[in-house]
């Protein structure tokens, strides 16, 4: 239980994979800092992803500072092995932690911020917010048309097939997740995927080396989010990771259908004007940002995304950490996520001599 009132130099808003990673690098100097988490246990996010989440990048790309994944570095982890993993990293390097906290309230003060908590109030000096990209899931306002006799569900409510009940089911959105889904479902039923543009593969290997060993070789992995590479791979967004999604549409086991547009009581609209009843719908269609809690000026833009150069904000003492693009195409990967902890440290310490 946190004491009120409680004093620190840094104190960090999550306990996911970007949290720890600053911890790590703070744990390295002698400022004083505190991790908190909503969570009740370390890693539960992922260990709330479905049953059959495989990250597409390999285990030597999985790894935080300081920590080596066992097994096979080329093989993929399941969401279980991630989770287990970042516990026993926190365990491992006893990082001052908090856990079963809810952050309500971010504010300026006159001595740094103020964050009114679930379990009270920390002052801080300094504050890196590390919630990652994963916070509201996205739905379409037209979700809310359909009928109560259809199972509809976003991506991170859904577990395994027994989630849905009988018939056939439309994935809308044709991300890694919505693939991944699309895949495992249709071994056992008639499956339909709604892709607002067409699909891009690429195969988790090549010429027997990891996929992510030729794009880190390449130069992909580093490109940074301001580079022209980088502005053009963003404007292309990402592939679909693997070969069970290519196969299972080549065998028809799964039928790609156009944008979904609209919905209204039983019936899909897609865009070519074509319609069609499903009794599960599962909404692949992302997250979107939850920073309503900061209560600082200049912080936000007016999508309510985080205002920042490389994870500084305009607003001194304020940091973020596990954005997409951050610095680099990695920046939101396991093991990109540790670079840029390191550079927000850095800027702590150097602020800090000024």
């Amino acid at each position: 239980m946190l004491q009120m009132n409680t004093h620190v130099d840094i104190f960090i808003i999550g306990a996911g994979q970007a949290g720890l990673a600053a911890a790590y690098h703070l744990s390295k100097t002698t400022i004083n800092f505190l991790l908190i988490g909503q969570e009740s246990r370390i890693g539960d996010p992922w260990r709330q992803r479905y049953d059959s989440l495989i990250t597409f990048t390999p285990r030597a790309y999985n790894a935080l500072p300081g920590l080596l994944l066992e097994g096979n570095p080329d093989g993929c982890s399941s969401k279980d092995e991630i989770a287990d993993s970042l516990e026993q990293y926190a365990r491992h390097y006893g990082f001052p932690m908090q856990l079963g906290v809810k952050v309500q309230r971010l504010e300026r003060t006159a001595a740094g911020f103020a964050v009114t908590t679930s379990q009270g109030e920390i002052q801080a000096r300094q504050v890196i917010v590390a919630t990652g990209p994963f916070q509201k899931p996205h739905l379409p306002p037209f979700a809310q048309q359909l009928s109560e006799n259809i199972r509809q569900m976003h991506t991170s409510e859904y577990v395994n097939p027994s989630s849905l009940q009988q018939g056939n089911v439309l994935i809308v959105g044709a991300g890694n997740s919505g693939a991944q889904i699309a895949a495992e479902l249709s071994l056992e039923r008639e499956v339909h995927l709604s892709a607002g543009q067409r699909l891009k593969f690429m195969p988790l290997t090549f010429w027997g080396k990891s996929m992510f060993w030729w794009l880190n070789h390449s130069g992909v992995l580093r490109a940074s989010a301001d580079s022209p590479a980088g502005r053009w791979l963003r404007a292309k967004g990402d592939p679909i990771f693997g070969t069970e999604v290519k196969r299972a549409l080549r065998s028809d086991a799964v039928t790609i259908k156009p944008r979904t547009v609209a919905a209204k009581q039983d019936v899909m609209l897609f865009e070519d004007g074509t319609q069609a009843v499903y009794p599960n719908i599962i909404w692949a269609t992302g997250f979107r940002p939850d920073y309503g809690w900061i209560k600082v000026p200049g912080v936000l833009d007016g999508e309510g995304r985080p205002l920042h150069q490389r994870g500084v904000s305009s607003v001194q003492g304020l940091f973020f950490l596990g954005l997409p693009w951050q610095q680099r195409r990695d920046s939101a990967l396991l093991g990109g996520v540790g670079r840029d902890a390191e550079y927000i440290v850095q800027w702590i310490r150097k602020s800090r001599r000024d």
